[in-house]
């Protein structure tokens, strides 16, 4: 499986975009914690812990994982619902 995610990042932190199928096909929804954030079938992974643990899922399942990073002054993501499983 090939993903190309974007890492948003605002002044204060940052958060990789999945699509929420990918939490499910790699078995690790109930590790996302509520820090992460949830809309329109993304999940917005937390730096710190949350988009680490995804890292870890998709290699572990041979999948190759890029990225591209957006550095903004604001973003949206910090007013979307908390990722609940």
């Amino acid at each position: 499986m090939q993903r190309n995610l974007i890492w948003t990042s605002d002044p204060g932190h940052g958060w990789l975009a999945v699509p929420l199928a990918d939490l499910k096909a790699l078995n690790i929804e109930t590790q996302i914690t509520g820090y992460s954030y949830v809309r329109s079938g993304t999940v917005y992974l937390e730096e710190d812990l949350d988009a680490g643990a995804y890292l870890q899922a998709a290699k572990a399942a041979g999948w190759t994982v890029e990225t591209t990073e957006e550095h903004v002054n604001w973003t949206p993501i910090r007013g979307y619902a908390s990722y609940q499983v």
